[in-house]
């Protein structure tokens, strides 16, 4: 017998847990994940670093905005979850000036404070400099346990190991297969990450063109001690970026390939081409690699997530693409959701309409 719920909501990642833990205290909220754990993917190989100057505009209010909240969370669960992590775009003269260009956050920093403020940089790898000092380092395990907590104690159920299979638009909702479950929903809401236009064509709704693009990174050991308040760094032209992981290194080569939607795997060459150029950039001379994994960061052409109704098919909700946005901007992106599920706010709200999938 199918389970009834208001709210289905497919997708256990950031997205969904999120919106779940802003809906379950005011409807019947069910979450399937198609994995064997939440947040398997993209939300649990994120780089954890956050830009309140990053991204276009509706995305810098809802990170402001989500910043605001999860400052509130940390004070009620006593736990930091935001920490300060300042970052350095190091690089040529025309690569520094082009970032600077397109940030009004980003400052010049002479090359001696960028070699003072990081001493393991070579002063040869080092043209020019920029700093960005509202940077933040997200504690996402946290924050993706206080999201699950909140829907599981509002009564949310909550299925891992449930693919959706099937899907049938009625009368009033939806009737959904998942795994071994069947659910008849009001509301259904594609927050499938990477699988969310595969998901679109399982219901019968046109795609939007959601891209998947892979995102490697790996933890390694280095000869030269880290320090753990040490800065973040990023190559101006986008090659590459690491930060402290504790005593240990964070690096990534921040590649964007497009890829379909898979349990994505690290490519060995591009980890050894990362550690020569980080080793090229930097005194750290990496000495073995602990641990790499890739993500995959899904995103439309223009670069901004889907949150609203489909235009064609009643009831069937996209919460899509953020692009690795997606811990940045999740307490805002999910009040939106909710706000829009609920009709306490419209289309009509500007950050709405930049999201809403009728752009």
């Amino acid at each position: 017998m199918a389970q009834s719920c208001d709210v289905l909501i497919v997708g256990g990642g950031i997205a969904g847990l999120s919106l779940a833990a802003r809906l379950g205290n005011d409807m019947q909220v069910a979450v399937v994940e198609a994995e064997s754990a939440l947040a398997y993917h993209a939300s649990s190989r994120s780089a954890r670093q956050l830009q309140p100057s990053h991204g276009p505009l509706p995305i810098r209010t809802l990170t402001g905005r989500t910043i605001a909240a999860v400052e509130d969370i940390s004070a009620h669960i006593g736990r930091r979850i935001l920490n300060d992590r300042p970052l350095i775009f190091t690089g040529t003269e025309d690569d520094v000036a082009a970032r600077l260009a397109a940030s009004d956050v980003l400052q010049r920093i002479s090359v001696d404070e960028a070699l003072s403020r990081s001493p393991e940089l070579r002063p040869e790898a080092v043209q020019a400099a920029a700093l960005d000092d509202s940077a933040l380092q997200v504690e996402a395990d946290v924050l993706l346990d206080y999201y699950r907590d909140q829907a599981l104690g509002a009564g949310v159920q909550i299925h891992c190991n449930a693919p959706v299979h099937t899907a049938q638009q009625v009368s009033a909702g939806w009737t959904v297969g998942a795994g071994e479950e069947a659910f008849h929903a009001g509301t259904v809401v594609n927050a499938a990450g990477a699988w969310a236009d595969p998901l679109a064509i399982i219901f019968g709704v046109r795609i939007l063109g959601l891209e998947p693009y892979r995102r490697t990174a790996a933890v390694v050991d280095t000869s030269r001690p880290v320090a753990e308040d040490g800065h973040m760094i990023r190559g101006a032209d986008g090659s590459f970026y690491y930060r402290p992981e504790g005593t240990q290194l964070l690096i990534s080569p921040c590649e964007t390939v497009a890829s379909q939607a898979e349990d994505a795997q690290p490519i060995t060459a591009d980890v050894d081409r990362l550690v020569e150029r980080i080793n090229s950039a930097t005194t750290f001379s990496i000495k073995n690699i602990v641990r790499s994994w890739t993500g995959l960061r899904t995103e439309p052409g223009d670069g901004l997530p889907m949150v609203g109704y489909d235009e064609e098919a009643p009831d069937f909700f996209w919460l899509a693409g953020q692009g690795g946005y997606g811990i940045q901007t999740s307490w805002a992106m999910a009040d939106l959701a909710a706000s829009l599920i609920t009709g306490s706010t419209t289309d009509a709200d500007p950050v709405a309409k930049a999201l809403s999938p009728l752009r």
